[in-house]
Formats: C-alpha cells, structure tokens, sequence
C-alpha cells in the first residue's frame, strides 16, 4: 500500500473537518456544496478500495449501516439536573439573594445569561479527542445511549480541534447541550411530510426527541438537527468560568450559542434577559426563556444543589405567545383513575410554531370561572411554551345566545352515571371496568417512567383491549401465549411482535420503586413511589404497614397514605400484584448489605438549612446506611438533625427529650459510618 494514500486519506479528513466547521459552526462556508462533496467522494472510494484505513472519526462514518435494537441505559457521571423556574424581575432579584446568602459576604459574583433552547438535551463523551459515546438526559440520573444517532448531526464533531493545545486536562470529558431543529428547516420538513402523506410533526421540540430515538441512523441523518453546546464538565480537571468554558468549547470545534453574556450584576442579567426576550421573535431557532448561571465554576460548586435543581442557576421564562381561535365544542376525556378532563375542540391555529386544534379546559370549575360558552372566540397560549390552554375569551365577540359548556351527566365512553365528591373539582367515573380507564392505566403502566414497554404504544393498547386480549397489567405478561394471535392481526408482523414480547420480557428488570409507580397508585407520582420503595423495601411491608406509618415518611402526607391503603385494600389489586409476582416482576428494592453503624435501625428528622446538603441528599445517605427518614417530630425519632434556622421542630424534639445533631456531628458520622461499610 502506498504511503501516499494513507496521507491523502487524512489530508481529506482534515480538509473535511475544518470546511465542516466553517459550515455548521461558523456559518462561514469556504466552498461550494458541490466542492465539499467531491471531497467526501474522493474520501468514500478511496476507503472502499483501502477498507483497513477507515477510522471511528472519518466523515464517512457518521452515518451507521447497522439499525439499533434498543438504546441501553447510561448513568450519567454527574447527573443532569433541571432548573427552577423564575417568571419575573422579583423572582430573579430573589434568586440573586439566595445566591449571595450561600456565599461569603465579600465575593464578587458575576453571571452568564445564555438563550434557553427549546430542544432535547443530550450528553455527550469525548475521550483522547474522539465522540465516544452520547446519551439523553433520561430521568436526570439514567439516560439512553443514542451514539449512532448523535453522530450523524454534522454540527457535532466526531473529532475535536487541537484538544492538546490548551493548558486544561482534555483527554476524558463531557459536553451537553440542546438539540434542535431550525424554524424554517421544521416548516419544510413538514413539507415534505405532508407531499408524502405522513402525520406531520407537531412541533420541533417534539420531532427533535423522536428523531434521536428512531432506530434507523439514516432516516436521521436526513433530518436537520442541529445544537447548541453549552456545558463542559471533566472529572479530571477544575474549570475557572462558565464564560471560559463557552469560549474553549467553540476552540475545541463545537457550536455555542453567541447570544450569551457575561453580567457583571443582578441587573445587567435582568437586562439581558429583557434584550433576549424582544430578539426571540428575530432568531432562526426556538427559545422560550434564558438561563442564568453564576460564572465562577468554584462558587458554583460552593452553592450546591438541592433535589432536582442547581442552586447556582435558574431559567427565566419568556411570556407565552398567544393566538386567538373559535371553540367548536368540548368532549370530556376519561383517565385512568376514573377523573374526566375536558378538552376544547377549536379551529387550527398556528402558535409558537405548532398548529393548535386543541386545548385542556383543566376541569369544570375552570370553565364556569371563564364562563366559556360553546362558539366563543378564546385566547390560547401554550403553558410553559408546550401545552395549549385557554386562558381568556373574547367577550365582545361572543354569538349572541350561545350556550353555555356544562359537564355530562354519563360517562362519555361507558355510560355510568358520574359523581362529584364535595371537596374536590373534578367529576369521576366510578366504573373500574369503563375501557377508557383500563386503556388509561395500561398506557401508564408500560410507559417510559414506568415500566417502558418499547413498541406497546396506544393505539396498539387501544387494539388489544378492544380484542379483549388485555384487561389487567397481569395479562401483558401471558401476551407471549398468544403470539400467533397478534402475529394474524394485521400489520402486525411476526418481527415486531417478537420485539414486543422481548421487551415485555425485558421490563421485569425494572426496578421496584418504577413497578410501584407503574401500578398506578392515586397521588403516588414517581418521586413518591421512590421513597415508599426506598423506606419499606418491598411491596408486603408497604401493604401491611399502618396509614400513620406511611404518612411519617419525609414528604409523604396523609392524602397519599390514605390512597395507598386504600389501593391495597381491594382486593383485586392484591390479585393483581400475585399475578406479577409469579410472573417474576421485581416486589423489592435490592437489599444492601449494611455493616454495623450508627445510622442503621434509627429514625431521623431533617429541620433547618444543612451547609453541605438538600434535606433530600442528607435523606438519601441516611436511607443508604439503614436508617429512615420521618417528616415530623415525635417519640419515634431518635435524632433530629438541626441545620442553621431550624424552628418549631427544634423546640419540639427538645421537650420531647429528642437527640439534637448539629451538621458537624452529622457529617462526622456520615464519615464515620461510610468508612465502616467500604
């Protein structure tokens, strides 16, 4: 083989690589599109003919061949946190006192504000300059890998500029940003669509997630993502700046954002926020708000986080646009609990890029507090930018003697008569057995913050209850005895249901606190059924523990108590759990074994402003190391755990004769106890 192909090989993936970044990030193309593709031609064939001299990081390569089966798990080395919402300058102005309280009176606190992209977050590895692997934020903690998928967005290098020319440690580390669609390239993409007759896409947000989870690389490939990195982390190196690292991720090759901005004061952020704002309008992309981050990495990491949000940054929300539209009519929804929502029907209209047909009316008190007649025009506005919702009519031009909505009398799919409870808003169906209620717990069930069932979607539930092949979660796990059943339905082939029934299989991994949201318990979301799971540890203790039991848990109150009893009392719910435990579903939370320490058996109760932790991380490691976490003050705890600012609860546990820990003796222990248990 001679030498020279072998240079001429990466001369072209050179020359390839630096027109790619005047194209995608800089937006400075050098050539014409017919120039850069008689490059990657010329590249294509001289691969072909020397296959050994193909690497990870050619341009050739960033389109797969292989279609991906399923997109596996990866926890994230750092978690990807959401951030709190602020809607107004005393919020922000808020924020910035909270800000200046968790850091030492005479620090100089400057900040980035940067746009917040309306996309799908991603995370993505680079080791020794190579993209090694990319991954969806997931639930914060776990997210998906979609390395195929990623690399064949050409605004992402495969491979970086020059890493080793800068002073910081860059042989493993981690970027994360928005992926997005541009406005004008969603509109044609819709184009396209609808000439082909298929279901046009409602937004680019929405098309930007589904395109990252599509199994088929090439069918990616041609749509046009794109994104904006806005995050560097490394567990090898500290950064200095959040303004810093913005500028050595555009060095490094990647596309940032140029509208950021470094404030030197709560103001100036309020300002930018403001010029953001009125340049929405103008931009190529959808932003609906502007982050705002402390800029010095060190105080951020001083500031900390609390359960699910940084303390150092917070988003700051743009008013939602708004679109005036004729309501046509309102059917009334039926969930999975019974609860009927009802939903208005109205004439397409475009809003912040999507055509709105329809819109929730909450529940019937909404409707006669908006005193919404039949035929009104009424003022939408997508709430947090996503779900339509009407948030006004337009009484001067009402028809006159339109008809006021009312609420049915009957349950629209079963026909049950329906009830009201005295103290709440909503009307419910009381019949268990209504079908909409038994597809609406079936899609909750297999979802993706459930069990997540891949390829059992609603319209195939909707099929299946229909067929009466399912009734109860229980018969999704004996599908697989009537394979030749759903193979002869058609459109359905026999692949797609062996994938089906392998990823019904596959669910029975998943762990108890998702089984435990999955069986659809009122009041119990995901964060609840997590400490249930993490507190009793199995599915028995939870059914014979009292409701005063369940209500001492931290953040568990007593409408959820009393919900959880009452679930587990019917006795077809227990037939039910039977079922799936002989079908193999997981009824217990992996039990650790847990070295003698002082947290083991005891009860805990967090008051007061903890230094080092969020009440939620100092409940966590407690929980970790055998112990249980109470929400209120009694003689069942053994310890109260006192931060700064600690109240009522001080003064209780010291009349009681409760223990008191100050954060010191807490940490000491901590140490003490992980030591004990390594």
């Amino acid at each position: 083989m001679s030498v020279n192909i072998s240079q001429r090989i990466n001369e072209l993936k050179e020359i390839i690589l630096e027109h790619d970044y005047q194209y995608y990030i800089l937006a400075e193309p050098k050539i014409s599109d017919q120039e850069y593709d008689l490059l990657i031609k010329e590249l294509e064939k001289l691969e072909s003919d020397y296959p050994d001299l193909i690497t990870k990081d050619s341009p050739t390569q960033r389109v797969g061949k292989d279609l991906t089966s399923d997109f596996k798990p990866v926890i994230h080395k750092v978690p990807m946190l959401s951030l709190a919402n602020t809607y107004n300058e005393e919020e922000l102005f808020d924020f910035d006192r909270r800000v200046h309280d968790g850091l030492k009176k005479d620090d100089i606190i400057e900040y980035v504000v940067e746009p917040k992209i309306d996309g799908a977050s991603v995370s993505i590895n680079y080791v020794n300059g190579l993209l090694k692997t990319a991954a969806t934020r997931g639930d914060g903690v776990v997210g998906e890998e979609i390395t195929i998928n990623v690399k064949t967005i050409k605004s992402i290098p495969l491979r970086l500029i020059n890493y080793k020319a800068y002073k910081y440690k860059l042989n493993d580390f981690e970027v994360r940003g928005e992926i997005f669609i541009n406005i004008e390239d969603f509109k044609k993409l819709n184009e396209e669509r609808e000439k082909e007759g298929a279901k046009l896409f409602a937004n680019p947000r929405n098309s930007s997630a589904g395109t990252l989870k599509l199994h088929d690389p090439k069918i990616v490939a041609k749509r046009p993502l794109n994104i904006f990195l806005y995050f560097l982390i490394s567990t090898e190196e500290e950064f200095n700046s959040q303004i810093e690292n913005l500028g050595l991720l555009k060095k490094l090759g990647f596309n940032v954002n140029p509208e950021h901005r470094l404030c030197k004061n709560i103001y100036e952020v309020i300002e930018a926020c403001h010029i953001l704002e009125k340049k929405r309008e103008t931009l190529k992309y959808e932003i609906d708000g502007a982050v705002i981050k402390v800029n010095s990495i060190h105080q951020q990491k001083q500031l900390g986080s609390i359960a699910k949000s940084p303390r150092w940054a917070v988003a700051f929300k743009f008013k939602a646009k708004q679109a005036t539209s004729k309501l046509k009519r309102v059917t009334w929804q039926v969930g999975r609990t019974g609860t009927l929502t009802p939903v208005a029907e109205l004439n397409p209209v475009i809003l912040s890029g999507s055509t709105i047909s329809r819109a929730t009316l909450h529940n019937y008190d909404e409707i006669k507090r908006k005193d919404i007649h039949y035929e009104d025009t009424v003022i939408l506005e997508k709430g947090g930018d996503v779900i339509p919702k009407i948030v006004a009519i337009v009484l001067d031009k009402r028809v006159i003697n339109s008809i006021p909505v009312e609420p049915p009398e009957f349950c629209p799919v079963c026909k049950s008569k329906l009830y009201k409870l005295d103290d709440e808003v909503a009307f419910y169906c009381e019949n268990v057995e209504c079908p909409a209620q038994i597809k609406g717990r079936l899609q909750h069930f297999v979802s993706r913050g459930a069990m997540d069932i891949e390829g059992l979607g609603e319209s195939l539930i909707n099929l299946l209850v229909e067929k009466n092949f399912l009734h109860t979660f229980s018969d999704i796990y004996e599908l697989k005895d009537r394979r030749s059943e759903l193979i002869a339905i058609e459109r359905l082939g026999e692949r797609s249901i062996d994938n089906l029934l392998n990823s019904i299989e596959e669910s029975k991994k998943q762990p108890f606190h998702k089984l435990l949201y999955a069986i659809g318990i009122r009041y119990v979301g995901s964060g609840a059924a997590k400490k249930l799971a993490e507190y009793f540890l199995s599915i028995d203790k939870i059914i014979e523990a009292t409701e005063n039991e369940i209500s001492s848990i931290n953040e568990i109150g007593p409408r959820i108590s009393q919900s959880v009893k009452s679930f587990f009392n019917q006795k077809e719910n227990l037939e039910i759990i039977s079922k799936l435990k002989d079908y193999g579903l997981n009824f217990q939370s992996g039990i650790k074994i847990i070295k003698t320490n002082f947290f083991i058996n005891k009860t805990f109760v967090l008051t007061g402003t903890l230094k080092n932790f969020s009440r939620e991380e100092a409940g966590d490691r407690i929980i970790q190391l055998g112990g249980k976490i109470l929400s209120s003050i009694s003689k069942k705890a053994n310890y109260l755990i006192a931060g700064e600012n600690a109240g009522s609860k001080l003064d209780r546990a010291i009349s009681l004769g409760v223990d008191i820990l100050d954060e010191n003796k807490f940490t000491n222990l901590l140490k003490e106890a992980s030591n004990n248990n390594d």
